[in-house]
């Protein structure tokens, strides 16, 4: 019987082969350490989502709508950009565990070497849960009043989590893809720009018609308006049904993609 000794940033482990669930938990226990040594990730994933909400709310809200209501039509929007904002630090980690060889040395171990890449997408997804509901908290503070009852509020809490999961799958694979950390800053930086082109800040109808169609067959928007239905009580239509589409979309094809990116990837 073998009995090997090995770590992954914390105590020795002594087995012959962990399973899979143990190398995740690992994994992921490593992954939150590095969250709370980098505090200024998670304060920089809460206060630029804020910084715009508060920019819009009082700066552009008046132009946009007059009857002071604006607040509850953008912090919808608001919250899926702070996932955005978070997210976009996985795929730096990631870059940075491929390149600065850990990876290599994990390989060598007797675990589940790819498990590393999950470990980021899970504590990535508790991190922005919780950012997501500092936004919350202070658009309630200037006037963001949603009508959802309990069970509107677990459907957005759903829909959220969705979303962070197959957002931060697809910055991962990003990651794994960069050859550096500033490539997959760059990488997300594109992708972070398409929510400002969807219903977020603005109806789509308000658009010049050359956007319009992006706009409304882009993945955010539907997401978007079934946040604002499940939230503000809006109509649903089929936005609910395209919501859950675009993320599961979003996660298998990110996570197909990132795996087969990992296998290909040796330095």
């Amino acid at each position: 019987m073998i009995n090997t000794a090995w770590t992954v940033d914390g105590p020795a482990l002594r087995t012959g082969k962990p399973s899979a669930l143990t190398t995740q938990l690992t994994f992921i226990q490593r992954s939150i350490r590095h969250s709370i040594r980098d505090p200024e990730a998670l304060i920089m994933a809460v206060a630029m989502p804020v910084i715009l909400m508060l920019l819009f709310v009082y700066v552009f809200g008046g132009a946009l709508d007059q009857s002071g209501q604006y607040v509850n039509y953008v912090v919808p929007g608001v919250i899926l950009l702070c996932a955005g904002f978070g997210a976009a630090t996985t795929a730096v980690a990631v870059a940075e565990d491929m390149t600065n060889g850990v990876i290599n040395r994990f390989r060598t171990m007797p675990l589940h070497s790819p498990m590393v890449i999950g470990g980021h997408v899970v504590a990535s997804l508790l991190r922005n849960l919780v950012a997501t509901g500092i936004v919350v908290v202070v658009g309630v503070l200037i006037g963001f009043r949603p009508g959802a009852d309990v069970l509107g509020w677990l459907g957005a809490i759903g829909l959220v989590a969705l979303y962070i999961l197959s957002i931060t799958t697809l910055f991962a694979a990003l990651g794994i893809l960069a050859r550096s950390t500033s490539a997959a800053n760059n990488y997300t930086f594109v992708i972070m720009f398409v929510p400002y082109l969807s219903s977020a800040f603005v109806p789509v109808d308000t658009m010049p018609e050359w956007l319009q169609w992006f706009a409304e067959n882009q993945p955010i928007t539907p997401i978007i308006e079934a946040m604002r239905s499940l939230l503000m009580g809006t109509p649903m239509g089929h936005s609910g049904w395209l919501a859950l589409g675009w993320c599961l979309l979003i996660l298998i094809v990110s996570a197909v993609w990132g795996s087969w990116l990992f296998r290909r990837r040796r330095s």
